[in-house]
């Protein structure tokens, strides 16, 4: 992030608020809520929704959307505020985050509803921050828009590298490496 001052938690929230309510009114935004959520065997990650403890997609998916818009809502907000790509790059917790990446998959449906609200969507992996704590920025920016946040999916940075490594240790215990980045799994081999 560069040196320069965020804006009040309060004015982000507000900003927030008002974004998050065009998108939902938008005529698509029913379709890119149907398409987000709509998982295939196709998708899979071992180090961001499996954070959650006891995650379960088809109960999950929908309350964790609502968060991830909320995020990309905070983000918008901040840059509405600051006109810097990287400053609203604000924390934002791993599931919450993972979550994002499925909204941003469906890239046209995002770009038109972007388009006709104004909203500047922000997300750049290289430049995201997914080191979010409760005691941080972006906690006061939702707590001033919509409360405290479902700890759930907003967890604290800490927890989710301790999440990570038991999670490691589980996948590592099966011969899946670097947390699902590799295997040895010979499946010429395995299918005998």
């Amino acid at each position: 992030m560069s040196q320069i001052e965020l804006p009040a938690a309060d004015v982000v929230a507000d900003a927030a608020k008002q974004i998050l309510d065009n998108i939902k009114g938008d005529p698509e935004f029913p379709a890119f809520r149907a398409a987000s959520l709509e998982y295939s065997e196709d998708w899979q990650c071992f180090t961001g929704f499996p954070v959650v403890e006891r995650w379960h997609l088809e109960t999950d998916a929908a309350p964790l959307f609502e968060e991830g818009l909320r995020a990309l809502a905070l983000k918008a907000a901040v840059y509405e505020a600051t006109g810097d790509d990287q400053d609203a790059e604000i924390a934002i917790a791993v599931p919450v985050d993972e979550m994002t990446h499925a909204m941003l998959a469906q890239a046209q449906l995002v770009m038109r509803i972007a388009a006709r609200t104004g909203a500047v969507i922000i997300h750049q992996t290289d430049q995201e921050h997914t080191d979010y704590r409760a005691d941080g920025y972006t906690n006061a920016c939702y707590r001033a828009a919509w409360g405290e946040p479902p700890a759930r999916y907003w967890l604290d940075h800490e927890e989710v590298k301790r999440r990570r490594g038991m999670l490691a240790d589980l996948y590592a215990s099966i011969g899946m490496d670097r947390s699902g980045r590799e295997h040895s799994i010979d499946f010429a081999a395995a299918a005998v």
